[in-house]
């Protein structure tokens, strides 16, 4: 089962998230998920554990739990959906009259 966790303190590693759910049963994965640019934590991660009833009872009890400071969220991730990208979402196409200063138009009235 996929888990995702979030509000984590930006201190918080693969290992260390590893380790805490380690303590409910086999974990197969943890990773903390990190910006590209800068490299630091963008404050969620993923836990994958194989048994279900395990990662059940690690979300049940982990969540709204306080973990290096911070009071965590953890939920069992949804699938990733595809987004659009560029200019699917209507704006910013360009083209357009939007007035001002025209060099062919320079002796019209607006």
């Amino acid at each position: 089962m996929n888990i995702y966790v979030s509000n984590l303190s930006f201190q918080v590693s693969d290992h260390d998230l590893q380790e805490l759910f380690s303590s409910y049963g086999t974990v197969s994965s943890a990773k903390v998920i990190n910006d590209h640019a800068s490299g630091r934590s963008r404050g969620f991660g993923f836990v994958e554990m194989p048994d279900r009833d395990e990662a059940l009872k690690a979300m049940d009890e982990l969540n709204n739990s306080v973990f290096d400071g911070k009071e965590i969220s953890v939920n069992e991730a949804k699938p990733k959906t595809d987004r659009p990208r560029g200019n699917d979402s209507g704006y910013n196409r360009g083209g357009g009259d939007r007035g001002g200063y025209r060099s062919d138009n320079r002796n019209k009235s607006w």
